[in-house]
């Protein structure tokens, strides 16, 4: 132990249901929706790049939905944010290229409108044709959306005859377009709720084991509730990223100008006691790339992490980490990951992410179930090409830690029950 776009064409059926014990809501399948008027609520809040998408993950995830509903003469009106407008109207944030990009994907016209509750947004549902497509203007521009502001969802329920949440990346927040709509009309799953609340719950349920969870990124406080919840579960934890140097910190190193969350010291001191006290083996780097800021210029050296010099920081996981993590891996049967290892954007500091990643790839393909928990984790993904390359990537990053801290998800409670 260390001390320490060319996007797939469209689906047009979903895939069959998988251990629907495991998902304990309504989905599509489960309601009449011919001739119907859809309201869906998804997650495309994606990344734009002079007026074009630039990675259209969130909306390919949608489409088995989408095309089940249109094959089933379904009028499907979406329904999504994009960024943080915070009520008021920004024309950067605008889905004009949102619209674009799914109507290619959906080789079919896309009705983009550029209001979500108006007049004009009532007249254009009502003209619409069986397996037509309307998309809302961004749902933000509204402020009645964070607030849940129940006249607002009245509104946007009214353009409907049935509400469907399948953006399990918002379905932690309880806001009108996820929550408040379902007050008022029948409220059921999407696939792709019911795929990432089915992945997720089986790897707490039913694990096979090994089971290890590797938890980079930032900070130990956006992941405390689930570092909790995995020492009752796995067998395994290896750290990485600028939430490592906490763990160091409260083992009492030095770690320079490294990121720190002086306030989360006790916190870190427990969970290492508590990994003692469960058997659970937790993972802290021996060894650190470090620089002296965060730049691909700079020089950076590997140091073992008693060594760090004052004024530099830990950018990366070192060599000897790495190796050892890999073989931990190699004996994993249940891998979650969350978090990189390191500043994976910089070549100099990408190594550790980059090697580990790789090593869950090839696990995977000797049988383990892996699920990727979002975020820079799927960025890493994609930025290596290993996308493919895993059982299972989230598309919600803090969803997916709310889900495995065995939270509640306002957006799912909110949908009928299926018994």
């Amino acid at each position: 132990m260390v001390d320490e776009s060319g996007s797939p064409e469209p689906l047009l059926e979903p895939p069959e249901a998988e251990e629907e014990n495991l998902f304990n809501k309504k989905t599509v399948r489960d309601i009449d929706i011919n001739n119907k008027r859809v309201l869906v609520r998804v997650d495309f809040n994606v990344p734009l790049s002079q007026g074009r998408v630039e990675d259209d993950t969130r909306i390919r995830a949608a489409l088995p939905t989408i095309n089940y509903l249109r094959r089933h003469q379904a009028k499907v009106i979406l329904v999504t944010h994009l960024g943080r407008p915070k009520g008021r109207i920004d024309d950067r944030l605008r889905l004009d290229a949102v619209a674009e990009r799914l109507s290619e994907m959906l080789d079919s016209p896309v009705i983009k409108l550029d209001k979500t509750v108006t007049d004009e947004v009532t007249a254009a549902v009502s003209r619409m044709l069986p397996g037509d497509v309307i998309l809302l203007e961004n749902v933000r521009f509204n402020p009645g959306e964070l607030t849940n502001d129940p006249v607002f969802a009245r509104k946007l329920a009214d353009l409907a005859d049935v509400f469907v949440n399948d953006a399990f990346g918002t379905s932690h927040r309880a806001h009108a377009s996820v929550v408040g709509v379902a007050n008022y009309l029948p409220a059921v799953s999407g696939f792709l709720l019911e795929a990432e609340i089915t992945h997720l719950t089986k790897i707490i349920q039913a694990p096979r084991r090994p089971f290890l969870a590797i938890l980079g990124g930032n900070k130990i406080s956006d992941k405390i509730g689930v570092i909790e919840r995995f020492l009752d579960n796995v067998d395994s934890i290896l750290t990485g990223g600028g939430m490592c140097f906490t763990f160091l910190k409260a083992k009492g190193l030095s770690i320079g100008k490294s990121l720190v969350e002086i306030e989360q010291l006790e916190t870190a001191k427990n969970i290492l006691k508590k990994a003692e006290e469960k058997g659970v083996s937790f993972y802290i780097p021996s060894d650190i790339i470090v620089a002296e800021e965060i730049s691909g210029e700079t020089e950076s050296k590997a140091v073992t992490v008693d060594k760090i010099p004052d004024g530099w920081m830990g950018l990366d996981i070192g060599p000897r980490t790495i190796d050892v993590y890999r073989q931990v891996i190699t004996r994993a049967k249940t891998i979650f990951w969350n978090g990189p290892m390191g500043v994976f954007e910089i070549k100099n500091f990408a190594q550790g992410t980059i090697q580990i990643s790789e090593a869950i790839a090839k696990q995977t393909q000797r049988g383990a179930l892996s699920i990727v928990g979002g975020g820079d984790s799927d960025a890493a993904l994609k930025k290596f090409g290993l996308e493919d390359e895993v059982s299972f990537v989230s598309t919600g990053g803090g969803a997916s830690l709310r889900v495995l801290e065995g939270l509640a998800l306002p957006g799912m409670e909110a949908l009928a029950d299926k018994f």
